[in-house]
């Protein structure tokens, strides 16, 4: 579905007198449904790539510098239909409502077309019990919990049904307790809406408990260090994290850690 190949990424230096290379000669494949995560030091260019794989460009910048981006097979050089991302800030319009928030996306041309407007209604009343919002969707985002906003984000990404889900580090600001619910969450509803998630974090614990594959990236400029798939069924237990095949795989993901950031 999604195919990174041969990836540089250079900026302008902010003193403009040369380059910044983020990611050197790159490549990536995600060819099937499931959770990939994007594990690597910060400041070494993960959202960089995840919004690449969207096809989401900054303004006034060649990107990528160098390789292509493909999705099912075709170049992606803009945003793409099929993709939707989710981000570490919510995003969730202060002036709607929680309902009128998780629909906001059937307002625009691309959705309005391909969802009729029963149908747009009847998703996002599904989509509100699923996050568990239901009794919420009257309520303004300032009268809800972080974890609260958070679920209004993933439900109007989701109503969507993508087929490509981008999260940029979308549980970082939330305390341990409601991270741990979001991710229960992020599993139950992956299920029911089988899609290609790439989840960017720098958690080693994060990765382990939600990926199907987990992509370890160098530091700056970021290239594929190793990548572990991972076999165990979801959700995974306390017990499975404490096992003797999590804890190598762990210790691997640290000691790639550590060496990229020592050289």
């Amino acid at each position: 579905m999604i195919h990174l190949k041969g990836i540089t990424q250079r900026y302008p230096s902010p003193d403009g007198e040369g380059e910044i290379t983020v990611v050197e000669d790159l490549d990536l494949h995600i060819d099937k449904p499931c959770i990939t995560m994007l594990l690597g030091p910060s400041g070494c260019g993960k959202s960089t790539i995840l919004r690449m794989m969207g096809g989401f460009r900054p303004i006034g910048v060649v990107t990528p510098t160098e390789g292509e981006v493909f999705i099912d097979g075709a170049p992606c050089d803009g945003p793409h239909d099929d993709a939707v991302m989710v981000f570490q800030r919510y995003a969730n319009r202060p002036d709607l409502t929680v309902r009128e928030n998780v629909a906001f996306p059937f307002r625009f041309g691309l959705w309005k077309k391909r969802v009729p407007a029963e149908e747009a209604k009847k998703r996002v009343e599904e989509m509100l019990e699923a996050v568990g919002l239901g009794d919420k969707g009257e309520l303004r985002p300032s009268q809800l919990s972080g974890g609260q906003n958070q679920r209004v984000a993933l439900a109007r990404a989701l109503v969507l049904k993508p087929r490509i889900l981008l999260m940029d580090e979308p549980f970082g600001a939330l305390d341990a307790q409601t991270r741990e619910e979001m991710q229960h969450l992020l599993v139950d509803l992956f299920k029911s809406i089988e899609c290609a998630v790439v989840f960017v974090t720098h958690d080693v614990a994060e990765a382990l408990m939600l990926g199907d594959r987990i992509v370890v990236l160098s530091t700056r400029p970021a290239r594929v260090a190793e990548v572990f798939e991972l076999d165990e069924p979801r959700p995974r237990s306390a017990l499975w994290y404490r096992s003797t095949a999590s804890q190598k795989v762990q210790e691997r993901i640290l000691d790639l850690l550590h060496q990229s950031v020592a050289g």
